[in-house]
This record gives C-alpha cells, structure tokens and sequence, in this order.
C-alpha cells in the first residue's frame, strides 16, 4: 500500500511538514531513530511548540540542515540546533549568518555534493544531497533525502523550471513542492511593484503551473504523496494550486496513484511515511 514501509524497512522514513508559507517553513524527517529538521523559519518560540505538537522530547534533534538565508527558513536555525545540541549544517556563505551563529556544532555542506548523517548514537543513517537551485539567495539549495531505499524531496524557493534540478533530485516516494502563487492574483495584489517582479522572476518562486511543470519533469513510479508548499496567501488559493497539481497528474496518469496534500502555515501536518 502507498505510504506505508515494508517489513524490510521496518525502520521507515518519515516526514512531517511543521509550517509551509511565507511565515516560515520547517520540515521534520526521521529515519529510525534519527531525527533532523530542514529548516527552522518560525521564531523559536514557535518552532519549540511545533515539535511539542509533533511529540518530539527536546533533545531529539541531531541535525538541522537550511537551504538557504531567507529568515522564513533560518530564522531560529541556529537557536534551536542549540537548544537541541545539533549540528547545523549549511552553505559557507551562511556561517556568519546571525541566525546560524547561534549554533555550537556547524558544519559545512558541499553543493551537489551527497553527505551522511546519523544520531550521537545508534545505527541509523540518513543521505542527504543538497541541489542548487536558482532563487535569489545564492545559495538557496533543495534536499533530495534518503533512507534504506526510501526518497523523499524537499523543494521550495525556486524561480524557474528546471530540467536539472529535476533530474538530481528523482525517484521520490514523497515529494514538498513549492506552489506559491497564481500570476493573476499576483497582478492583482497589494504587493509593490518591486515585490511582484521579484517573486514572478528567474530567481523567485514557482507559480502553480511552474510547479505543475516541475512535478511533470519529477513525478516517477515511485511517487505515492504530493505536498503543495509554500502557498501564497494574498497570491494564491487551494483550490488553484490543487487544480494545477491534479491537472499535471492527470496527463501523467498518476491521478489515482498519487495523494495530493497542501501544507500548512499554521498547523503541522500528519506524519506521512515515506
């Protein structure tokens, strides 16, 4: 059944979105035993309350990997991988950064280049491949993650489709997806003007049909759950995003195959097993 780990993995991979939205975005992944975070953009406050929600006991944490500066994906990177005595992990450009300063244990990651983590104790292991990917935070990277055969793909804050990110970051049974805003309602906004033309540019962010072409370029036999990220919520709806995903689906025969969920702002999502 889609979704749910064989007995040969009975250690699954498991990801479970916390926050998704300009607000700030956080996504935990646990294999086995271990359990790292993408991302910490909500205030500290608020990402302790997430993982709370998530019935995470402090301390579980052994890694935070950021994909890039923008505070509403660094924003508490550094305090939380300090309270949780993690190691963060992010791009050189980023070390001096205030909100990965904060951090006791730093380390480095090579662009496209793949690295292992695993807990303080125990055997599990987890691969991590960070892909650059074009937004205008350089370097803003994607993670493709995988454990025991078990993929998962986080990307977000990406401006333009593109075939090689697609190919680097392939084969996901579960696949975060940027679907940020509907051009119309874009226009149409209270944005400046500066504002409209950053997010609708090469380095902003994925429309809906943007991230339907990326999932048609993605999408492979193994995909089984699709979560709609990053939603605008002044430049986009569900139901625009929904249609734009199950409209890709749909011309790839996947309709019946795939479960499509949007992620929250507010609220974290249901644990999903990869």
């Amino acid at each position: 059944m889609a979704g749910v780990c064989a007995p040969v993995h009975w250690r699954c991979l498991k990801l479970q979105v916390l926050s998704s939205g300009s607000e700030g975005n956080s996504t935990l992944v646990r294999a086995g035993e271990l359990s790292i975070l993408v991302d910490a953009g909500l205030s500290r406050v608020a990402m302790e309350e997430r993982l709370e929600s998530a019935r995470l006991a402090p301390g579980a944490i052994a890694h935070v990997l950021v994909t890039h500066g923008h505070l509403d994906h660094a924003r508490s990177a550094g305090m939380i991988a300090r309270r949780e005595r993690a190691t963060l992990h992010c791009a050189e450009a980023m070390m001096t950064h205030a909100s990965a300063r904060r951090a006791k244990r730093l380390s480095t990651i090579r662009i496209g280049v793949e690295f292992e983590l695993k807990p303080d104790e125990g055997d599990d292991r987890l691969r991590a491949t960070p892909v650059p990917i074009p937004h205008d935070c350089d370097p803003t990277v994607a993670y493709r993650l995988e454990h025991q055969g078990r993929v998962a793909v986080i990307l977000t804050d990406m401006g333009r489709v593109d075939d090689v990110v697609a190919r680097r970051l392939n084969d996901a049974h579960v696949l975060v997806l940027e679907f940020n805003h509907d051009p119309a309602l874009m226009e149409t906004s209270p944005y400046p003007a500066v504002l409209r033309k950053r997010i609708l540019g090469n380095h902003g962010h994925l429309s809906n049909a943007q991230g339907a072409a990326m999932l048609e370029r993605m999408a492979s036999p193994n995909l089984h759950t699709l979560v709609l990220a990053h939603l605008s919520q002044k430049t986009n709806t569900r139901e625009l995003a929904l249609a734009a995903a199950h409209g890709a689906l749909e011309r790839l025969g996947l309709t019946s195959r795939v479960r499509v969920i949007v992620a929250e702002q507010h609220e974290a999502l249901e644990t999903l097993e990869v």
